[in-house]
């Protein structure tokens, strides 16, 4: 696909002998939004963790196919090189406890070693929270624990910390199936707002979310990638007999 930021080529995933995703290919556009949709326990996860090599941490996982960001292999290139990249949110927010709001944001630099100055600092932290649209509700309260914000946002303080490192792609990880309504709806405009500046993969098995907030979406089940393209069409005019009947609630 022309403008693909991120290409893997059968690209399969196991935890020991068992293979949970099955020769995986797709094409993911840049400065898009991209939903991996699916049942639970169908794969997206493990899927979208070995696009940032997060799923080898795991003994006795492995993969096998190919996985480019521009071009590049990235498997052949230092993992934490590609973590930086390809950042990513999880299923819960998980500020480090420890660490106060703006420690937390710029955590990436500290734990890789980088030494930042005061100012760049500053200006890193206040960027990356007005980028997750939490500066105005936090810039009063830096040196409290990230703790001490509702789940909102403590997601929108994950994302920020993501943010920092000026990835080329963001993964979230059903990051809003642990927040209320409202917090949800926040997220999701805070997903299409930042889809200006990169590249968002987002794994979901809420059928509505996916058609709110992407442009396309890729349909996983059993571990295989049964349909791939324009969200629109994917939700109006499935091609795969099983896509509609997840998207019809047979099955989920």
């Amino acid at each position: 696909m022309e403008g693909a930021i991120l290409r893997t080529e059968g690209v399969s995933a196991y935890f020991g002998d068992n293979r949970v995703v099955h020769n995986v290919s797709l094409s993911i556009p840049e400065k898009t939004v991209t939903t991996i949709m699916g049942p639970s326990g169908c794969g997206k996860t493990t899927l979208i963790r070995c696009f940032n090599r997060i799923h080898e941490l795991i003994p006795g996982a492995k993969v096998e196919g190919r996985v480019f960001l521009r071009e590049e292999d990235v498997y052949a290139v230092d993992p934490m090189i590609i973590r930086r990249r390809i950042g990513m949110v999880f299923q819960r927010p998980n500020p480090f406890p420890t660490m106060s709001i703006y420690d937390n944001v710029i955590a990436g630099y500290k734990l890789n070693n980088f030494k930042l100055s005061r100012e760049e600092s500053n200006r890193l932290v206040e960027e990356s929270l007005k980028k997750a649209a939490l500066w105005d509700e936090v810039k009063g309260h830096l040196r409290r624990k990230g703790t001490f914000l509702s789940g909102g946002q403590q997601q929108r303080l994950c994302i920020a910390r993501a943010l920092a490192m000026n990835p080329d792609i963001l993964l979230l990880d059903e990051p809003t199936s642990a927040l209320d309504p409202k917090a949800t709806t926040r997220i999701e405009q805070l997903m299409i707002e930042l889809k200006e500046t990169l590249t968002l993969i987002l794994v979901t098995h809420n059928i509505a979310q996916a058609g709110r907030v992407s442009d396309f979406t890729a349909f996983l089940y059993l571990g295989e990638l049964v349909e791939f393209g324009p969200t629109e069409q994917l939700h109006t005019a499935p091609k795969d007999r099983r896509t509609e009947e997840f998207l019809t609630g047979k099955f989920g």
